[in-house]
């Protein structure tokens, strides 16, 4: 992937018309809220919440050589696929969740772990990141987040995420476990300048040397960015925003659905020739071939919506084409619940840690309105919509339990939820035999701010919760005391 050159001059994103009031969106969550000075209070205690070494805990953490079989055994376990079981026992073997449930004993060849007073959870999942496709955002260099043009079906996630990205190990150690990598998040370049179809959004484990180790899936769903009629644009001549003109920004819009609904229509006469017709008779085209489980509802599209015009345009359509929608950011998703829940179409909100999009909306909007659509029987997962602040996604989900979201909804939504929206439910998302043993391991609620990771396995192996921020907590707290004036 290279860095989006063109930065799509006649396209005028939904998220455009929010930077008159607000930041950049990836920008919004380090406005002044008490969830910041809450964050900066947990910094400030750190060293009175933290184990005196936490080196040393690391190091206690660390696999016996060649460890395959682990039991978990003591524990309050959150299966999420059924009631609680108190003083119960997890047993992983070969990367799998073998046996789960009250009154297991551990077999012999297992590590275990006691975990009497702790709780087990499966592991987080955040569905839409940058995560591995950029590492500073004020560093061009470091960015991998766009292609060049507006039209990429072929462009795969997987191909740009850099295994060594310092971001991962500071993410997973918030009990992330596994994410999907997006096209356009993240970076100084990204949402306004990822093109319409942005490319093939991919699933990765937090833990690997090599993308072969990290893939779960390298293509669960295609990227689309909503277009959005009017709105405001940034004015490079004269370094302000814009207002365009309705009459230029419909006819902008009109030609760029027109174009998806002509790439749709190619790629099904595509997936035609493909069928029936010998390869001789056709030339191959990698851009349809990366549509057909589009256009055939074997793949769902993730398009990125946020107006109540532009969510009704985007559901019309995807209904039109028979495509299988998933909803991401829907900041006014609260106005349309009713045919969210006609159309069966899931959401993956935007962080609740936000202020309001328009002016004259309930200052807590953002944090009600999970709430109000699980109500109106609308599937929901939080994700973070980053890279940097993946790792908040447990306060995004809280925050919403402050605000009327059940404790147990919240959960679903930062675990199997979102496995259920791409079809790997099967995989991931609950503590179950037979599935992925992605499993995290904390000494208290999982949704509250001050709880802390204990361990944390990714496809059955103990992983280091090592990380830059720990290395420099490690670094200050250690340093020597100035010297008496």
């Amino acid at each position: 992937m290279s860095r989006s050159t063109s930065a799509t001059a006649n396209r005028t994103n939904s998220r455009a018309g929010r930077v008159a009031g607000n930041a950049l969106r990836q920008r919004r969550i380090f406005l002044p809220s008490l969830a910041s000075i809450a964050g900066l209070l947990l910094v400030i205690a750190a060293p009175f919440l933290a184990p005196a070494s936490l080196s040393a805990q690391l190091a206690s953490q660390a696999p016996a050589a060649g460890a395959k079989v682990f039991a978990i055994t003591n524990a309050k376990i959150y299966t999420l696929a059924g009631p609680i079981i108190e003083n119960g026992t997890v047993v992983i073997r070969d990367g799998k969740i073998a046996v789960v449930g009250a009154g297991v004993a551990a077999p012999a060849d297992a590590q275990v772990i006691d975990a009497k007073g702790l709780e087990v959870y499966p592991g987080l999942f955040d569905p839409i990141t940058g995560m591995g496709l950029g590492e500073v955002d004020q560093v061009l260099s470091t960015q991998d987040t766009t292609e060049t043009g507006d039209f990429n079906p072929d462009v795969v996630a997987a191909t740009a995420v850099n295994p060594s990205s310092a971001h991962i190990p500071v993410t997973r150690a918030a009990g992330i476990t596994h994410v999907l990598s997006v096209e356009g998040v993240g970076g100084l370049d990204s949402q306004s300048g990822a093109g319409l179809i942005a490319g093939q959004v991919s699933a990765i484990n937090l833990a690997g040397w090599t993308m072969s180790d990290m893939a779960i899936d390298k293509s669960v769903a295609m990227a689309i960015y909503w277009p959005s009629i009017g709105g405001v644009q940034f004015d490079f001549a004269t370094l302000s925003l814009k207002t365009k003109p309705y009459t230029e920004s419909k006819e902008a819009y009109d030609k760029q659905i027109n174009e998806l609904s002509d790439w749709l229509d190619r790629a099904r006469h595509y997936a035609q020739a493909v069928a029936k017709g010998a390869p001789a008779n056709y030339e191959r085209d990698l851009k349809l071939e990366a549509l057909i489980p589009v256009v055939q509802g074997k793949k769902p599209v993730l398009v990125f919506a946020d107006s109540a015009r532009d969510i009704r345009n985007a559901v019309e359509f995807c209904s039109k084409q028979n495509l299988k929608m998933v909803l991401a950011g829907g900041a006014e998703a609260w106005k349309e619940k009713d045919l969210l829940k006609q159309k069966n179409i899931p959401v993956i909100l935007d962080p609740t840690m936000r202020l309001p999009d328009q002016e004259d909306f309930p200052y807590d909007k953002p944090m009600t309105q999970p709430a109000e659509l699980v109500a109106a029987g609308v599937p929901i997962a939080f994700a973070s919509f980053n890279t940097d602040f993946s790792r908040r996604l447990t306060q995004q989900a809280g925050n919403a339990v402050a605000y009327g979201l059940s404790r147990d909804e919240a959960l679903k939504a930062v675990t199997v939820n979102a496995a259920r929206m791409f079809g790997m439910d099967d995989r991931l998302g609950t503590i179950e035999p037979g599935k992925m043993a992605n499993v995290i391991i904390t000494d208290g609620d999982v949704l509250e701010l001050r709880t802390q990771l204990r361990y944390l396995f990714i496809q059955g192996q103990l992983t280091s919760l090592d990380n830059k921020h720990l290395q420099l907590y490690e670094t200050y707290r250690k340093r020597p005391k100035p010297r008496a004036p």
